[in-house]
């Protein structure tokens, strides 16, 4: 299969790019410093970036930003930043992106457990998250063809939570993340939520 991934120099993303190409599959590995290079927080980058690219079999976006800040600190420009990045920019990426997606292929967008497991502090993450998966489930009933679209939903990545103090061992690394987005791409579910093995909600 012929795979763009959006966010293919982050964390997940690389491990998903490696794992995607240690199985046989094509990757475009798609960034803000790629060739061609897209910054999905700009539609015109969007369609920039899609009008260089031929069909494809999967579109993953594994990427964006969102407002980590309590409800009594956030900002207007926490919101935009939270809407205009993870939120937006993947829904643009799947709909600037429905010319490019081969019959049978899948979307696969990425939200976070915090959809289900809000903490202080995460009002825009978890919004968003869920906002993302709602998208997903009545998005599926629009496509055609065959098409798909689903999302993973991480929980904290271990070199995350390392990253930023937390404690890492309770959590997966970004290679056992990937796995998850491996089995989506080829599997069959279409709007619905994926969890990664052993992280699903209770």
């Amino acid at each position: 299969m012929k795979i763009i991934v959006i966010g293919a120099t982050g964390t997940i993303g690389k491990e998903v790019v490696k794992l995607l190409q240690a199985n046989g599959h094509e990757v475009v590995a798609a960034s803000r410093s790629s060739q061609p290079s897209v910054d999905f927080t700009n539609a015109a980058s969007i369609d920039a970036f899609y009008n260089q690219v031929e069909e494809v079999d999967a579109i993953i976006t594994v990427a964006g930003d969102a407002a980590f800040v309590a409800l009594d600190k956030l900002t207007d420009a926490d919101i935009q930043l939270s809407l205009q990045s993870k939120l937006m920019g993947q829904i643009n990426m799947v709909r600037k992106g429905l010319s490019k997606l081969r019959p049978n292929g899948v979307f696969v967008i990425t939200g976070g457990f915090l959809a289900y497991a809000p903490a202080p502090q995460t009002a825009m993450i978890t919004m968003v998250n869920a906002g993302l998966e709602g998208f997903a489930k009545a998005a599926a009933l629009d496509l055609t063809e065959g098409r798909r679209i689903v999302i993973v939903h991480p929980p904290w990545v271990a070199e995350t939570a390392a990253a930023i103090g937390m404690d890492a061992s309770p959590w997966p690394s970004a290679a056992e993340v990937a796995e998850t987005y491996l089995q989506v791409v080829e599997g069959k579910e279409t709007g619905q939520p994926v969890f990664v093995e052993g992280y699903a909600p209770a």
